[in-house]
């Protein structure tokens, strides 16, 4: 069933255009994300499609019938009421009509009415259909529902009579999301639902959304977050909109195929339009074969003519590089804890881990943990109440702040950059901003002025220009769009320095950590992988709890099967044999590719001829095969034990 067509839809501000030709259908079921740069007009859709602001020409048609519930951007619950009486409004109709069956319940014991047959079977019909419908509307177990709804958003360990108004802006935002999904419209629209939600919030809401009735529409920078959710992309560029089939992944490959597809047939044309221009040009004037060029030139008026396709919009263009490179040891953290005002309550303790050169560290961790508060003890920012935190020789570290806070709201953005760097030529700094998308008269806004992903922007810029070689990023993909991001994370992959960064951004984690540090108040796990191995650790932990939950269990109830505890002991310590192979299997092939790598390095004349750095890359070579050696020899202990 059609829930919802947009035909030719057109929206202005003013003079200036925003969406032009738009066309989106929307069906029962469908998972839709709607994509393009910031400033590209998607959010302004939504909220026309939301029926919220008017459009200047087309269509849009749905179903009286068809409900549209909407999540604008940041929008959070403002309400003197308690938590769970804002949650049960959505359901005041049910409310009322179980009411309405206790008042009926009442009349049906009264003995008068008893007495009357007529009535009382009368009351007792109605009493049957209004219960009937009770329960098809779901009055059973919207209690339920409501307390489902408040863990998934992480609100189970709250007293839910604490009135909304004493809750921080991301709680009220995750309130409002909560409410929505509890009044299950036919149509739901979402402007970045996933801001201001932890990585374990986000997973319930993906399961929650793919279970979902209706159909979904999101505005979303998680690109893992629409990979899971969504089977349909509209991109939004240059005002007008086009279809995709697939996931956030596969709209990539789409839109690369069609470019080159759209582009060898441009040039094909082209190159068939130049041989007939030619062909005319040669032989109008001849008598013998007048007729044919003329013939051939009817032909090239009646052709219809390709446009060149698009390529991308302008994106940002950046790479961080180094003043000096590090030590091999770059930061050492032991028993560090966190207490603000010698309070009782610790945020954080007993946490240790180290960085060597060339580490890529992911912080996660449930939102509260001490993420944020940890990066701003490395920077020294702030004081740590026990433990220790070492760097290494020449470490210069620089500090991406979420709030951007280091940016001064009075300035312009040039005079951001440039007071940090007097003595660089004014039209290097403009070049250097220009790299960030500030052009022209852009360079002379006010701070203060700036959009989230202007401002994200900026505080790249600055940090670029520091040449740091530990890098301490906080959130660094907030407020970019999905194209920044990957330009963000091409820099950092050519990184020849160290990181350490706190990100909800799964598909960010993903590329860029090699390794991933899970903190928790009292204690913290190191994963040597990026988010998806993570995970599969996690599993695999939980899984071998089960286990031995069952075997504890066994043990008790059946104490006399000696035999049936060994055997699942063989294969509990078969299956930890096998994973340590597929790990050592793993390394290997890491540490093949390294030496590989150099080798290659090796024969450029470049390399060859920096003694140091060749003797560097060669150590590099000898070591990894002595580590290639002894895991070898682990393996074949393990093949055959």
């Amino acid at each position: 069933m059609i829930l919802m067509q947009v035909n030719q839809l057109v929206k202005r501000y003013g003079a200036e255009l925003i969406l032009s030709n738009i066309k989106l259908e929307i069906q029962t079921n469908d998972r839709i994300a709607i994509v393009g740069r910031n400033g590209a007009g998607k959010s302004t859709l939504l909220k026309i499609m939301a029926g919220i602001i008017p459009y200047d020409e087309g269509e849009i048609h749905k179903p009286k019938d068809v409900t549209l519930g909407y999540l604008a951007q940041n929008t959070g619950l403002e309400t003197d009421e308690t938590i769970w009486n804002e949650m049960r409004q959505v359901f005041t109709h049910l409310i009322e009509m179980e009411q309405t069956l206790r008042s009926m319940e009442q009349q049906m014991g009264d003995p008068v009415l008893m007495e009357d047959k007529e009535r009382y079977n009368q009351l007792l019909s109605r009493y049957d259909q209004l219960q009937e419908t009770f329960k098809k509307d779901g009055g059973y177990q919207y209690e339920a529902d409501i307390k489902a709804v408040l863990n998934g958003l992480h609100f189970h360990d709250y007293d839910l009579h604490t009135s909304i108004n004493e809750l921080s802006g991301g709680q009220k935002t995750r309130l409002a999301l909560g409410k929505l999904l509890l009044s299950k419209p036919d149509i739901l629209i979402l402007d970045e639902p996933t801001n201001h939600l932890d990585i374990e919030t986000l997973t319930w809401l993906e399961g929650y959304l793919n279970n979902y009735q209706g159909a979904v529409v999101i505005v979303s920078h998680d690109r893992y977050f629409l990979d899971k959710t969504i089977r349909t992309v509209y991109e939004i560029s240059r005002h007008q909109s086009k279809k995709y089939h697939g996931n956030y992944t596969k709209y990539l490959d789409q839109k690369a195929a069609d470019y080159e597809r759209e582009m060898k047939e441009f040039e094909k044309q082209q190159t068939e339009i130049k041989r007939m221009e030619d062909f005319i040009q040669k032989n109008l004037v001849r008598a013998s074969t007048t007729k044919r060029a003329q013939s051939r030139r009817k032909k090239l008026e009646k052709m219809e003519r390709l446009d060149k396709p698009n390529g991308d919009e302008s994106s940002a263009s950046f790479s961080f590089s180094i003043n000096q490179r590090s030590g091999n040891d770059v930061l050492k953290v032991q028993d560090l804890a966190f207490r603000y005002n010698d309070a009782e309550q610790t945020i954080f303790s007993n946490l240790s881990f180290q960085l060597s050169r060339g580490d890529r560290i992911a912080l996660v961790g449930p939102n509260g943990v001490g993420k944020t508060t940890l990066l701003k003890t490395i920077t020294g920012d702030l004081v740590p109440s026990d433990g220790n935190i070492q760097t290494g020789s020449n470490v210069q570290i620089g500090y991406y702040d979420q709030e951007q806070t280091k940016l001064h709201s009075n300035k312009t953005v040039l005079m951001e950059l440039w007071d940090d760097y007097p003595m660089i030529d004014e039209k290097d700094i403009r070049t250097t901003l220009g790299n960030f998308l500030f052009s022209g008269d852009d360079v002379l806004k006010v701070v203060s002025s700036l959009s989230g992903g202007e401002k994200a922007r900026l505080a790249l810029a600055k940090l670029m220009m520091q040449k740091a070689n530990l890098l301490i990023l906080d959130e660094p993909t907030n407020h970019l769009d999905l194209d920044s991001k990957e330009v963000l994370e091409a820099a950092l992959l050519d990184f020849p320095g160290t990181i350490l960064f706190v990100s909800h951004d799964r598909y960010f984690i993903n590329e860029i950590a090699s390794l991933v540090l899970e903190m928790q108040p009292n204690d913290s796990t190191i994963y040597l992988g990026n988010y998806d191995y993570y995970l599969e650790k996690k599993q695999e932990e939980i899984e071998l709890a089960e286990l031995e939950a069952q075997d504890k269990q066994t043990e008790e109830k059946e104490v006399v099967k000696t035999n049936f505890h060994e055997e699942k002991q063989r294969k509990q310590m078969q299956r930890k044999k096998e994973r340590r192979m597929e790990e050592i299997e793993l390394s290997i092939e890491q540490l093949e590719a390294t030496i590989e790598k150099n080798e290659q390095l090796l024969c450029e004349p470049e390399i060859f001829q920096d003694h140091e750095k060749a003797l560097e890359l060669t150590t590099e070579n000898d070591t990894a095969n002595q580590q290639i050696e002894q895991l070898m020899e682990e393996w074949e202990t393990l093949q055959d034990d």
